[in-house]
């Protein structure tokens, strides 16, 4: 059994049109009796249990632990040492030239010193040591004669004065 049809015919425009429209119909029946039975299928919502509550941490012991502590609420430190330098760099790679009565040594971070402290962070101007369980600060020691001096406006007129003296043109050729 052949089925065939005419050129002039309108049954295959027909049949295009009709087929998505038919198709059409039948997803929306579809999606209206899926929502339908989704009002029906609700279940009750049964009162959830409420969590207990849980008593704040304490806060001073939690900073202590990580590390952190109100600006300047450290201790001076009590090690017979002085800071001589500090050289700070990434990663932990910090390291403080401390002096004692043996002589200067340099410490890394996490090192333990003579007098049993271990150093802790090491800050441009300061290092930080753990002793007894807390933290104690030393403060790089100011040099005793600073190395450089402010000049005044009138010993920088005589340096140039002089600085004729040591510094001569020279005529003729070099050898």
């Amino acid at each position: 059994m052949s089925l065939s049809f005419r050129v002039g015919s309108r049954l295959p425009t027909l049949l295009l049109l009709l087929v998505p429209l038919l198709y059409g119909g039948f997803l929306a029946g579809q999606e209206w009796r899926f929502r339908q039975a989704l009002g029906h299928d609700l279940p009750a919502l049964a009162d959830s249990p409420v969590a207990p509550v849980r008593d704040v941490p304490n806060v001073q012991a939690v900073a202590t632990v990580l590390g952190l502590v109100p600006a300047g609420a450290q201790a001076p430190s009590a090690e017979p040492i002085t800071l001589q330098a500090s050289f700070v760099a990434d990663q932990g790679l910090s390291r403080a030239l401390l002096a004692d009565a043996a002589g200067p040594r340099i410490y890394q971070v996490g090192e333990r010193l003579p007098g049993g402290s271990v150093l802790r962070r090491v800050e441009t101007s300061h290092v930080t040591l753990w002793r007894n369980g807390r933290e104690e600060r030393l403060a790089l020691q100011p040099a005793a004669k600073p190395l450089l001096r402010q000049l005044d406006p009138e010993d920088g007129r005589q340096a140039a004065i002089h600085s004729s003296q040591y510094l001569r043109p020279v005529a003729g050729q070099l050898e």
